[in-house]
């Protein structure tokens, strides 16, 4: 020890080491086994944490004990290292704990540092969504009577709610009905595990859709090229076509859809499909509109979305119109 530090008692350092109940347990970053495994003490407060049988496992000898910010700092007294596995829910006694006797100025405390042991993934938050979303269909009185049928309406007020946000350009409400809409998948997704006859989960739902797109996808994940967005329609459309093996271009286009839409898109895969069949022509103001969405949809534009903006234009007149005074 140099002479100028030899009457100066060495204080040590804590390390709160946090993990993610997101990230399996066991899984830890490469300074957290360092810090373990160097470590004079390692405590954990939790006697239930996910994280001790895989320490044990690797020879990290743990302690379940609970201290407090004093006993803390005098464990590290002599230069001593101690690492505190932090609970789940954190351990916000300690460290406030800590903070006071550091705020004191009358105690020498030790070096703190805070080590994330494990990381979130992006899209990690999923997983809580998956856990709410089981713990709310097994205890909630509604929620656990839902059916598929049951939810079906939902399902469409919510996109309509969310193509909503979308044009009025509101971030906030979009950030949320996209959160309703994604609600939907996973409630869904909960209900048919509990199918007799061909049971399925969210894994199983994203697992067909990662597939799908990868398959749809062959400029990015094979060999295909595309350099412009019609060559990946392209792409998408013939994979699409062998993977539903229909016989016609009108197969899987949902006639329950709105009228403007469903015209639009019969126009698209027509015209897709380079096929010469014009639109029929008719009394009433039926095929007017067919007429008129195979146009749209001939000059690029949603004749559905042109059609909610013109809307939108007389709702706001009608309101003005409701605000003047009465003549």
């Amino acid at each position: 020890m140099n002479a100028e530090h030899a009457d100066t008692p060495a204080t040590g350092r804590v390390v709160l080491l946090t993990t993610s109940h997101r990230v399996a347990p066991g899984v830890l970053s490469w300074p957290a086994w360092q810090a373990l495994r160097s470590a004079d003490r390692v405590l954990c407060p939790d006697d239930r944490h996910p994280q001790l049988p895989y320490l044990r496992e690797a020879g990290v000898e743990v302690a379940v004990a609970a201290p407090t910010a004093q006993e803390l700092v005098e464990a590290c007294a002599g230069g001593r290292t101690v690492v505190v596995l932090a609970a789940g829910e954190g351990d916000r006694a300690l460290t406030d704990g800590l903070a006071r006797l550091a705020g004191s100025g009358r105690v020498a405390m030790p070096d703190l540092e805070l080590l994330p042991g494990s990381y979130d993934l992006p899209g990690a938050r999923l997983l809580d969504l998956v856990e709410v979303m089981d713990r709310i269909r097994r205890a909630c009185p509604w929620s656990s009577r839902q059916t598929h049928r049951g939810l079906a309406k939902y399902a469409i007020e919510e996109a309509y709610e969310l193509v909503e946000a979308i044009e009025d350009g509101d971030r906030e409400e979009l950030r949320e009905e996209l959160g309703d809409v994604l609600l939907q998948v996973v409630f869904h997704a909960r209900i048919a595990e509990e199918d007799e006859d061909g049971p399925f989960s969210v894994d199983d739902v994203a697992g067909t859709l990662v597939e799908k797109l990868v398959h749809r996808h062959p400029h990015v994940f094979g060999d295909a090229t595309a350099d412009t967005p019609e060559e990946v329609k392209e792409h998408w459309l013939r994979t699409k076509a062998v993977e539903k093996q229909r016989t016609s271009v009108t197969d899987g286009v949902p006639l329950g859809q709105p009228g403007l839409a469903l015209a639009s898109k019969l126009a698209g895969r027509v015209r897709t499909a380079g096929l010469d069949v014009p639109p029929p022509t008719g009394p009433g103001i039926g095929y007017e509109l067919l007429a008129m969405a195979v146009r749209a949809e001939a000059e690029g534009v949603d004749p559905e979305a042109a059609l909610r903006a013109a809307a939108r234009t007389y709702r706001d007149a009608i309101r003005a119109a409701e605000a003047r005074p009465a003549g």
